[in-house]
């Protein structure tokens, strides 16, 4: 009935201390520090500041775009930043992204409404969006706050100059941005948007020269700003300086390669010269930047009607005066005939075009249409009558193949002044 007892193991005895301490060891020390599964595992939060520095570091270089991406990740990383709102705001102005400076402007205005470059900004982007009085509305405001802000002096005479530009002026209106514009020089002789808005009062007032010293200056300041160099450009082409305003031009293109516009004005300088294959291919690509704007297709048919391509005019001209659905598929409004001079080219050398391929029908029924809506512009209907007179000559002596033709001086061809935009 008595059993031995067995005797224990001293050395398990003290396994199983060392077992138990390790995993108390894992417990406290090492599972907490290692993640969850499936959890996706924190990537570290760069300081705001960061973006800040690299905006300003890609602003030295000159890459505008790239700046505009930091000083976006800035915002949400400290979306209570004003100063990053009204960077971002101005860099966008450069850059012709009128809708989103605004936008950064409105925000920063809603975090600190004491900020005159705020109310100036925005005013700036309205302006070039064509909301004149209430870019001007909060352009004053900026200045009530600071009557000595050359920039709000600035950007209130490259508003009303746009006013002048676009026929929406009053009685004094070219005289107070005359004003402006030297205000904003004498309060910041060296702020680039004080030459800036002094060049362009200069432009368009035809003191081209004078405009181009100021826009030189404006460049020295800053010269990563497409719009600068496409105003220097067209001044160098108002004076004939043709080489160097395509050189201008090309940079504004490099600097900002979806605005179709130097091409435009490269198109424009080299047909000026008669230099049409090149200014031909300046304007398809115009057109390819710009493939819905019935202006690109009116300066491109234009080219070809001066190069004696007439089939090809009429197939750009047609979808300048009455639109249609392009190669590519898409979709081009016409121009509806008005007195503005740019217009009423397009369908004098559509309906021209046409008659000189002997498509009588359709090149009578522009000539009536000019002589019955814009029947008091001379040209307009000599070139209608002409039109008709080609048509007559036709019958009565039908043409053995479709002509060649040349422009002969008949119709008249005003070329627009550099300052017309391919808006019109």
């Amino acid at each position: 009935m008595n059993r031995r007892r067995r005797r224990s193991n001293p050395w398990l005895v003290v396994i199983l201390v060392l077992a138990i301490g390790f995993f108390a060891y894992l417990n406290v020390y090492v599972i907490p520090t290692v993640p969850p599964p499936f959890v996706p595992t924190p990537t570290a939060t760069r300081a705001p500041e960061s973006f800040t520095l690299e905006a300003e570091a890609y602003l030295a270089e000159g890459q505008i775009s790239l700046a505009v991406e930091s000083y976006t990740a800035a915002i949400k990383a400290d979306p209570q930043n004003v100063a990053n709102y009204l960077n971002l705001a101005t860099l966008q102005l450069y850059s012709g992204d009128y809708e989103a400076a605004r936008v950064n402007a409105e925000n920063a205005i809603l975090l600190d409404k004491t900020r005159p470059q705020a109310f100036v900004l925005l005013g700036w982007a309205k302006g070039f969006q064509g909301d004149y009085l209430e870019a001007e509305s909060d352009i004053s405001t900026a200045l009530e706050m600071d009557p000595n802000n050359a920039l709000g002096h600035a950007v209130y005479a490259h508003v009303l100059s746009m006013r002048v530009v676009d026929n929406a002026a009053e009685l004094n209106t070219l005289d107070t941005a005359i004003e402006e514009s030297k205000q904003a020089l004498r309060l910041g002789p060296d702020l680039m948007e004080a030459h800036w808005a002094r060049g362009y009062v200069l432009e368009i007032t035809s003191n081209y020269e004078e405009a181009v010293q100021e826009f030189l200056a404006a460049i020295e300041i800053n010269d990563k700003i497409a719009e600068l160099h496409l105003a220097l450009g067209r001044n160098y082409m108002a004076i004939g300086e043709n080489e160097k305003a395509v050189f201008e031009f090309t940079k504004a293109y490099s600097l900002n390669p979806t605005d179709p516009e130097p091409n435009w004005y490269n198109s424009r300088v080299y047909g000026q010269i008669g230099e049409y294959a090149k200014a031909i291919q300046y304007a398809e690509q115009a057109v390819k930047d710009d493939p819905t704007n019935p202006y690109m297709y009116g300066n491109l048919g234009t080219l070809y009607y001066r190069d004696l391509q007439y089939n090809a005019a009429i197939d750009a001209l047609e979808l300048a005066v009455r639109g249609g659905l392009t190669e590519n598929g898409d979709v081009v409004e016409g121009l509806p005939l008005d007195y503005s001079l740019t217009v009423m080219e397009y369908y004098s050398r559509y309906g021209l075009a046409l008659a000189r391929v002997n498509r009588c029908n359709e090149a009578v029924q522009v000539a009536q249409a000019m002589l019955q809506t814009v029947p008091d512009d001379e040209d307009a209907v000599y070139n209608a009558e002409y039109m008709i007179g080609i048509c007559q000559e036709n019958v009565d002596n039908p043409p053995t193949s479709t002509p060649a033709g040349g422009e002969g001086g008949a119709e008249l061809e005003a070329t627009p002044a550099p300052t017309v935009s391919p808006e019109g």
